[in-house]
Order: structure tokens, then sequence, then C-alpha cells
């Protein structure tokens, strides 16, 4: 048995993982002690086959061994090979080994309850809206925790001081003339609501949530002004031109 014992424990170990235990497959006696259930024992004795299979070359080069460390034997033919019938194959000039047998079919159960599922699936749909309940509070948490996080915070500090460095920077005097808060909310502003967020984002070099905030009507600072008159292709005409009308 222990030459195939690492196939075992990985056929148990793949098992185990892909299907939970029933609960009515395991019985606990006073003393401590587990026995399988018939059910449980019926299932595992599926597997009977392709054990033997596997067996039946290690039993029989045993068999040879010790034929062969007997004087008395060695002088007769060699043992047969009923298990694996290796002599009468190689006699037809077919493979020593027969090919392998597949392990049994599996039932699919849910891991939460045990019921029988879809191959494929790991919860029935009961047991999925608890686990996807779950799975939203875990990405909430932790969605939370990296926004709040030490690495986040200071990408947010080095962004308020650029913020407030080009605020400082910039004067009114080098607005154009045109480009009024009037001439804004009346020609830019309903052009910036059929633009969409990224592009808008990446013109002025803002997050696209304030690109959002932007596009729904909010006043950016004045030295965004022109960048997103550009971005719309307002064509303006000389502010002269406008007075005189």
């Amino acid at each position: 048995m222990e030459p195939v014992r690492p196939q075992v424990d990985s056929f148990l170990l793949d098992w185990i993982m892909r299907e939970p235990l029933k609960r009515e497959w395991l019985f606990e006696q006073s003393d401590g002690n587990c026995r399988l259930m018939a059910p449980f024992a019926a299932r595992l004795s599926e597997t009977v086959p392709m054990w033997g299979r596997a067996v039946a070359p290690f039993a029989e080069w045993v068999t040879r061994a010790f034929w062969s460390s007997s004087a008395k034997l060695a002088r007769e033919s060699a043992p047969a090979t009923r298990l694996t019938q290796r002599a009468k194959r190689e006699a037809k000039g077919a493979p020593s080994l027969p090919s392998s047998i597949r392990a049994p079919r599996r039932e699919n159960l849910c891991r939460g309850c045990g019921k029988t599922i879809q191959d494929g699936r790991t919860n029935c749909a009961t047991c999925a809206v608890g686990d996807a309940t779950s799975n939203m509070l875990d990405a909430a948490r932790i969605g939370r925790e990296t926004a709040n996080g030490p690495e986040a915070q200071m990408r947010r500090a080095v962004t308020q001081r650029k913020n407030a460095r080009a605020q400082h920077a910039w004067k009114a005097s080098d607005q154009p003339a045109w480009l009024t808060e009037k001439f804004y909310s009346e020609k830019v502003q309903p052009l910036l609501a059929q633009t969409s967020p990224s592009v808008i984002a990446r013109k002025i070099s803002v997050s696209r949530w304030y690109a959002g905030r932007i596009r729904e009507g909010y006043r950016p600072h004045p030295r965004h002004w022109p960048f997103l008159a550009e971005l719309v292709r307002v064509e303006v005409v000389g502010i002269e031109q406008s007075n005189l009308h």
C-alpha cells in the first residue's frame, strides 16, 4: 500500500476541498472513536477498483522478489501475473500495464448545508446569499482600511499641497478677459454636461470623482476654466465686439 499512499492522500485531499463531508456519514462512539457509516463506506468502496489497479504492479513485484530469493522456487517458472495480466499482454504485444481507471464521479455538495448542487458551484442559492453578504461586508471593510491607511493619507496630503500651491500661484490678472464667471456658466458649463468625467479628469489632472462633480454643475477653481473651455472647443468672439452688441 505504501507506494500508492500519496495517490490516496491526494484523492482524499481533493475530495475534502471540493466536497464537504455529510454529518450522517460519521458516528462518534462514547469512547471518542469515529466510525464510518454504511452510506459513506459504500461511497468509498466505489474507489476500490482504482486502488486495486494502482497496487497490482507493486504486489506482483513483491511476489517476484520473494520468488527469486528462494532457490527452490527460482528453478520453477515465474509466478503468474493475474493482477495486471502483464505476461499475457506482453505476449500479445500490448502495453505491459493497462490504462488507469478514472475515479468515480463524486456528488457535488453545498459547502454550507450539504445539499446536492450543480457541478462547478460551491454553494446552493440559499447559502450563496449569506456568502455574498459576508463578502460585501469584507470588501467594504478592506476598502475603508485602504482608503484611510497611511499610504492613502500620504497621497491625499501630496495632492492637497499641490492644489494649494497652484491656487496660491494663480492670479486673476492671468485670466483671459473674455472668460468671466458669467461666460463660464452660460457657455462652458452646459457643454461640460455632455463630456465624459474621465476626459475632464485627464484634461485638468483631477480625480474622476471631482470631474463628475464638475460635469454635474460644480464650478471649479478659475484656473481650470481656460482648459475646460478649450476642452469643449468654445469659439470666443472678441470681448470688444461682444460689448458693442
